[in-house]
């Protein structure tokens, strides 16, 4: 599978103000996760101020994460390490897309609307003569910004599987317990930390970032 499909970066000296890192999201999920990921990293990670709204309104995951970063940065005056993330369904024609999260209230519901959809979209499929079709695709962005509001680095990562008739598993958040992952045999939600970390879609686009947030802090 493909780790990348996009990846910038200029090359900056050591900074060496950059101790604190702001995660900027309000997702509990996200923060556990990322705050894993860049345990070796000797930072403190920090979520974004409560009550902090950046209005979503890039119409990819990147220009969504580039919004989130420099809102975060300066907001707060310190680095700000953003994501946008979300499921691309690929018989609701890359749906829910950017819209992953606001896709319904909470994630059951979510869920719900997402298999309810699928399901109507494989019945026409099967009508007009082809084969029910249940892959998707999660992507990652993300975007690192100065606390002058510029971004210095961003990549992405994806992640291929195909989406359940049932939620599987308990772990992880989101539409995790419905995305299964052929190589592994598990959903998201199924998986340990350390797996998912690996091969997930945000772990994978945490792989091309963190060489190059290693050599800003000069390790």
């Amino acid at each position: 599978m493909d780790a990348s499909s996009s990846e910038s970066a200029q090359a900056h000296p050591p900074v060496a103000g950059l101790k604190t890192l702001v995660i900027a999201s309000g997702n509990a999920g996200k923060i556990r996760e990322f705050a894993s990921l860049l345990a070796g990293l000797n930072l403190e990670i920090q979520p974004q101020p409560e009550g902090l709204e950046v209005e979503e309104t890039g119409a990819t995951f990147s220009a969504n994460a580039r919004l989130k970063a420099i809102a975060v940065a300066q907001a707060t005056g310190q680095w700000a390490l953003a994501d946008d993330s979300g499921l691309a369904v690929t018989a609701l024609g890359g749906a829910p897309g950017v819209q992953s999260a606001r896709y319904a209230a909470s994630d059951p519901a979510r869920i719900a609307r997402l298999l309810a959809a699928l399901d109507g979209a494989n019945q026409q499929r099967l009508r007009a003569g082809l084969a029910p079709d249940r892959s998707a695709q999660f992507t990652a962005a993300l975007a690192l910004a100065n606390p002058a509001g510029e971004v210095v680095l961003e990549v992405e990562g994806h992640c291929l599987g195909a989406i359940l008739a049932a939620p599987r598993g308990s772990g992880g958040f989101g539409y995790d317990p419905v995305f299964f992952v052929p190589e592994t045999g598990q959903t998201f939600a199924e998986m340990d930390k350390a797996l998912k970390g690996r091969i997930g879609h945000r772990g994978r686009a945490f792989a091309l970032l963190a060489p190059r947030l290693a050599a800003l802090l000069g390790t």
